[in-house]
């Protein structure tokens, strides 16, 4: 049992990974729903390497009582995430009702819909607009694979624990609340058989680097499932917003920039903050221009690249760049 503390250092999650990055914003909202009195805020370790986030609370808590709290908001956000669909692949008309439905519903419902598309920005096809709505640039799942995009962000979520790992008296069977523990305390694994959203870079497999048939389900890696439950509630802190580049209508959102592909962009800031002020911060106008936010205390900031491996679509590790360097390397 842990001592109880006012911070707690979530070293699980790395500052060079994707999916930690959005597990802890998905922490963040299970928190702020769950245990809003607690009033959950998170600053980065810059002064106790290696570098964390690190959870700050209102009174001293055990970890095992932050992962159930987490446990028992995501249980309740997640049934929010029923989407009728497998694909982020929606007629104008569709995301229209799909975008009016989570409004009416409101509060969460209306924030994850809105992160997902807008019914103002559509595909195009030498040149002319088709009646496909553009998905977030977070979706990388479009089919390719058998993977399905909005299958997963309806079913991850909603999957308390993974699988019970080994056999017979051997086996491991996590809680909902150990498998948290497990993605937000210690050094990743990846041992469950479970669904990603390829946000994280391990995932980026070449198969010229693997062992054996790729195809083989004995040569793929597994997933931490904890972090992607908490990474797929998370997304709901990003809303995507229409932008105009040159002659077409893009999706935009915070922290997003297209220049040669797309990349991502996130601050390392030094004083505890809550969810908000973070999202404040990924959808500052001078985010990415230089020292800009040093007066809002943002040490540095982190970058991922959206890559095609093969026919799938990944983000790589984030490096820590120059302001000067955003987006032009």
């Amino acid at each position: 049992m842990s001592t109880p503390e006012r911070e707690h250092r979530l070293e699980g999650l790395e500052p060079d990974n994707l999916l930690a990055f959005l597990a802890l914003l998905g922490l963040l909202r299970a928190l702020e729903h769950a245990r809003p009195a607690w009033r959950p805020r998170v600053r980065w370790s810059l002064d106790e390497p290696p570098l964390r986030p690190m959870l700050v609370l209102r009174e001293p808590l055990e970890q095992a009582d932050i992962a159930q709290a987490a446990a028992e908001g995501l249980d309740d956000l997640a049934k929010a995430h029923a989407f009728g669909r497998r694909d982020l692949n929606h007629s104008v008309s569709d995301a229209r009702a799909a975008l009016s439905a989570g409004r009416n519903a409101g509060g969460y419902a209306a924030e994850l819909a809105s992160a997902l598309m807008s019914d103002a920005a559509v595909k195009t096809a030498q040149g002319k607009p088709l009646d496909v709505v553009e998905a977030t640039p977070m979706c990388l799942l479009f089919g390719q694979g058998h993977q399905h995009f909005l299958e997963r962000l309806g079913e991850v979520p909603r999957e308390p624990a993974p699988p019970s790992r080994g056999k017979g008296k051997k086996a491991v069977h996590l809680t909902p609340a150990e498998c948290l523990a497990e993605a937000l305390y210690q050094p990743w694994r990846r041992l469950d058989p479970t669904f990603s959203f390829r946000w994280d870079p391990e995932e980026a497999m070449r198969y010229a680097l693997m062992s054996g048939d790729p195809s083989e389900a004995k040569n793929k890696d597994g997933t931490q499932h904890g972090a992607n439950r908490l990474a797929a509630i998370g997304l709901s802190a990003l809303p995507v917003a229409p932008e105009q580049r040159g002659v077409q209508v893009r999706l935009g959102l915070p922290g997003g920039a297209w220049r040669r592909g797309f990349s991502f962009a996130w601050p390392i800031w030094r004083d505890p903050v809550g969810l908000q002020a973070i999202r404040g911060l990924l959808a500052h106008p001078d985010l990415r221009e230089p020292a800009a936010l040093d007066r809002l205390g943002v040490d540095h900031i982190r970058q991922v690249r959206r890559i095609s491996v093969g026919k799938f679509m990944n983000f790589t590790a984030a490096r820590s760049v120059d302001y000067a360097g955003i987006g032009t390397s």
